[in-house]
């Protein structure tokens, strides 16, 4: 189990989040968007948070700016974290409008604001998991969906919230987080995600 557990750090990277969020919405509401508008809607959130973001780590990497693909020093995090600002406003705005895909832009509308409560949070060098914020807001994301489109599926939720305590299992036994940490980032990922659902739900 010790060996298995790192893995979904990994696999539930906060940069892999958006694209399984992205596919799971366009999947339930696939009678709703042609395939061509699902496969443009993919490509532009695979571009601005995944490829993106990769790049510029790279970038950074290079230059001696961060150490590892989990930036754990909490002043590493902060220009990241300020792109990624960047990037979620410029989907909002331009690509994922609210006028056709309310319920996702809601999702990366409270992915925005959770990702500016963990720069705060690192500006004062409080570190808050990321990995937890990512799929702890993916867990009420899907729960919400769930409910919104009368799915009456209770295995996505049930799975969430199980990944998402594997997820923090996973950060403990690699000793990335304490559970302090853990707790922070969850509550980062849970309320904007919460608040926002008020208005899609």
């Amino acid at each position: 189990m010790k060996k298995i557990l790192p893995i979904f750090s990994y696999v539930l990277h906060p940069i892999f989040i958006p694209m399984y969020a992205a596919l799971f919405y366009l999947y339930y509401k696939g009678d709703v968007f042609s395939i061509n508008e699902k496969y443009f809607v993919l490509f532009q959130i695979l571009i601005i948070t995944f490829i993106v973001p990769i790049l510029f780590f790279f970038l950074l990497k290079s230059t001696g700016n961060v150490k590892s693909v989990m930036i754990p020093d909490t002043s590493q995090r902060i220009v990241p974290l300020t792109l990624l600002c960047f990037l979620l406003i410029l989907l909002v705005k331009r690509s994922i409008v609210i006028s056709r895909y309310p319920e996702l832009h809601f999702f990366f509308l409270g992915g925005l604001f959770s990702t500016i409560f963990a720069l705060i949070y690192s500006i004062f060098k409080v570190k808050a998991s990321l990995h937890m914020m990512a799929i702890s807001g993916f867990a009420v994301f899907v729960i919400g969906l769930n409910m919104h489109l009368q799915l009456y599926n209770a295995y996505w939720p049930a799975f969430l919230i199980l990944l998402t305590g594997i997820v923090a299992s996973s950060r403990l036994e690699m000793n990335a987080h304490t559970f302090k940490e853990l707790t922070i980032g969850l509550f980062v990922g849970i309320i904007p995600q919460l608040l926002f659902l008020y208005l899609w739900l």
